[in-house]
């Protein structure tokens, strides 16, 4: 069942002109000229209760744009968007009470007050009861730690430790749905490795749907079975991470390490894009040949020790769309 239905939705901006120096000044205050930028143009979608989606794109793209329009900051400039029942900027209040939000590079907690201040404001805030305020920050201490620091004023913790105040933040009135704007920005390979854990069981035991933008590919692999892409204020990508490797990541790398030096390694078909010593890297296209067939085929003319196989990497492939370098069957 969709819990997020979006039509047709369009958000366009006025972006008056600006002249420079003193003679410039002037006519800016007298002339209204001004040119039309579509922030976001014509994109549909739904979203089921509990996916976790990685809605992703270049710098300028629409993402920050269509977030806005789904949490109700911005009003559309047409199209429909309908988020559980309701239209976000006609039901700013109640549309804010079922959802989280977490931007990586801004918190909703006080700078000066402990953590635990903070928390205790915001229950108050969306009347989350004693029980479920407590029980809640019992569940968020287990999974991510944090009531080592949750005493300490928001401005003495460390980036990591703050990311995972902010997510417990954002969930402690119980939301069905949760906004991530670049959750893992700036954090270690630790540190990003609990809070994906984090996320992966909130959705699973709550049924938490997630929209998640961000530049960390790993993050949408590592969390997402869906993905959609936008860029120009377009859709050009919705379905599996799994599809879109396939669709446009159909060169895959075998990598071998030889028993022997033999002074080449050659197999009909397949490419050796790089030899160091005895191991070798092998590129092959998925479909004229699977891994099984050329391991086959290597493990009869040389003895092998070992061997990885390297599926396409998804930010070379999501880059490649961007720039029009890959086209589908690619």
């Amino acid at each position: 069942m969709a819990v997020i239905t979006v039509r047709d939705l369009r958000k366009e901006f006025r972006v008056y002109q600006h002249r420079e120096g003193f003679l410039g000044a002037i006519r800016n205050l007298a002339s209204s000229e001004h040119s039309i930028v579509r922030a976001v143009d014509g994109i549909s979608f739904d979203i089921d209760e509990g996916q976790i989606v990685g809605y992703v794109g270049p710098n300028g793209a629409g993402k920050s744009t269509t977030i806005k329009m789904l949490t109700g900051i911005l009003v559309p400039t047409s199209g429909e968007i309908d988020v559980a029942g309701l239209t976000p900027f006609k039901s700013r209040k109640e549309n804010a009470r079922r959802m989280g939000v977490v931007f990586g590079q801004r918190t909703q907690l006080w700078w000066d007050l402990p953590v635990v201040e903070s928390f205790q404001l915001l229950r108050r805030i969306y009347r989350v009861t004693l029980d479920s305020y407590k029980r809640n920050v019992e569940m968020f201490d287990d999974l991510l730690n944090i009531g080592e620091f949750i005493n300490t004023p928001v401005r003495k913790l460390s980036l990591g430790q703050r990311m995972r105040c902010d997510l417990a933040a954002a969930l402690l009135h119980d939301p069905p749905i949760l906004y991530l704007d670049e959750p893992t920005i700036g954090l270690d390979v630790v540190a990003k490795q609990r809070i994906r854990s984090f996320l992966s069981q909130i959705n699973r035991e709550r049924k938490t749907t997630i929209i998640l933008t961000t530049h960390d590919l790993s993050d949408v692999e590592k969390l997402c079975e869906r993905m959609m892409i936008i860029d120009h204020g377009k859709i050009i990508y919705d379905g599996t991470v799994e599809e879109i490797k396939k669709r446009y990541g159909k060169k895959r790398r075998l990598v071998i390490d030889l028993a022997e030096d033999y002074s080449e390694v050659n197999v009909p078909g397949i490419e050796t894009i790089k030899r160091v010593d005895h191991r070798a890297w092998l590129q092959f296209d998925r479909d004229q040949v699977s891994a099984s067939q050329l391991i086959a085929q290597i493990t009869q003319k040389y003895d092998i020790i070992d061997l990885t196989l390297e599926e396409p990497e998804i930010e070379t492939i999501v880059a490649g769309i961007y720039e029009g370098k890959m086209h589908d069957g690619t």
